[in-house]
């Protein structure tokens, strides 16, 4: 029996993360002991009444059945959150909607929304689910490139017209992944008015909402006037609270494009497991001081890192948020060659750029998902790998 897979899906490859997984094994079967720098999924423990309030309901056997949907309990924390945070009314019952993790949401959101032929700008680089999910609901992309020139911030007067007049959606995320840059409330108004002027929905991914450093200010997409008129804002719990196994998260804004989604979602799940939605509203409710505590603990693994790398001579600006260091590489290199090279002889996995996308080439994104030692010896480990190329270079 032939089996084959759909057009969309055959023009997929494996991803990037799988085949690093494979490597890391291949060099790990050979005695390397490798750092793994690679996939964005926290180290930390999520916080103990979160623990306490999964375990407490999930011994309950009521608990057991089909949610197949967000609680008011939880539609109402999420606001809770978002006023504490940022300053943002949101209506519970309309702008708010619970997905199993934002990715689930933004796999999902492309089928909703788009159709044949409809084009979604897009991040260059970007996380990876912007694209694929474009593809499969068989739409077209269009890339915004983000350089460092433009302070990763992409230039939106440089769209063509003849795109624009096909495009139904954009995507945007600040603070993002791969590029770690932050956006100013002046960006996030040229964004509402360019959406207004063309009528775009855009899709801000706000999933590093609470891994900002050095007291740079929290801005949510939604917090600028018109926002809600325009777009809707995709949060999680994985990264701010540790739950990422959980897959619980959020889509808030515009209520029609809410909507949509919902009711796709409608025919595709029954819903976040009970126990883990009140673990999650006991962690969107709680006092938040933690938050704080935990930005430091970045911070430090951060600067642990970037201090260990500028020993060996590769300098690198300090990331100003989330679990990312996004890195341009020594000169010589291509990215993927680069990050296959440092698992074989330094034993240190980093995802190469042009995993992100065309202009993520001559970059790699080192995760902060390890202790600040255990970074440090990664730095070191990289040094003796850039020196034995050097060495091999100059003969």
């Amino acid at each position: 029996m032939n089996i084959t897979p759909s057009e969309k899906v055959g023009r997929f490859t494996t991803g990037i993360f799988s085949e690093l997984a494979t490597r890391k094994q291949d060099a790990m079967k050979r005695g390397i002991d490798v750092i793994d720098l690679s996939v964005g999924s926290p180290d930390l423990p999520p916080p103990a009444f979160v623990v306490d309030t999964l375990v407490k309901y999930a011994q309950d056997t009521n608990s057991y059945g089909y949610t197949l949907k967000g609680t008011t309990e939880f539609h109402e924390a999420v606001c809770y959150f978002y006023r504490q945070r940022y300053g943002v009314e949101l209506d519970s019952d309309k702008e708010v909607l619970q997905l199993m993790g934002s990715q689930d949401g933004l796999a999902h959101l492309a089928t909703a929304m788009i159709n044949p032929g409809d084009y979604v700008l897009v991040p260059d680089p970007g996380y990876p689910i912007y694209e694929a999910s474009v593809k499969l609901a068989g739409g077209n992309i269009y890339p915004m490139p983000l350089t460092a020139e433009n302070k990763f911030l992409p230039q939106l007067n440089q769209i063509p017209v003849e795109i624009l007049n096909k495009t139904k959606m954009m995507i945007i995320s600040y603070p993002g992944n791969p590029v770690t840059a932050l956006a100013d409330e002046a960006f996030f108004s040229e964004v509402i008015s360019f959406a207004k002027k063309n009528e775009i929905l855009v899709v801000h991914d706000f999933a590093y909402s609470e891994l900002i450093f050095d007291d740079h200010p929290q801005i949510s997409f939604m917090s600028i006037p018109g926002a809600k008129e325009v777009g809707i804002e995709f949060n999680s719990l994985s990264k701010t609270f540790n739950m990422a196994g959980c897959r619980i998260g959020y889509v808030v804004g515009n209520h029609d494009a809410l909507h949509i989604l919902g009711t796709l979602k409608s025919h595709i799940d029954y819903g976040v497991f009970y126990p883990i939605q009140k673990a999650a509203e006991m962690a969107l409710t709680s006092s938040l001081s933690l938050l704080s505590d935990q930005v430091k603990e970045y911070e430090a693994r951060r600067d642990a890192l970037i201090t260990g790398l500028a020993k060996g001579g590769w300098h690198v600006p300090k990331s100003s948020a989330t679990m990312f260091i996004w890195a341009q590489i020594p000169a010589g290199w291509k990215s993927r060659d680069f990050a296959y090279e440092l698992i074989e002889k330094a034993g240190v996995t980093v995802v190469p750029g042009d995993a992100f996308g065309e202009q993520g080439e001559g970059y790699v994104r080192m995760a902060l998902v390890q202790p600040a030692e255990r970074l440090t010896e990664a730095a070191e480990k990289i040094q003796l790998f850039l020196e034995e190329y050097q060495k091999v270079v100059q003969d």
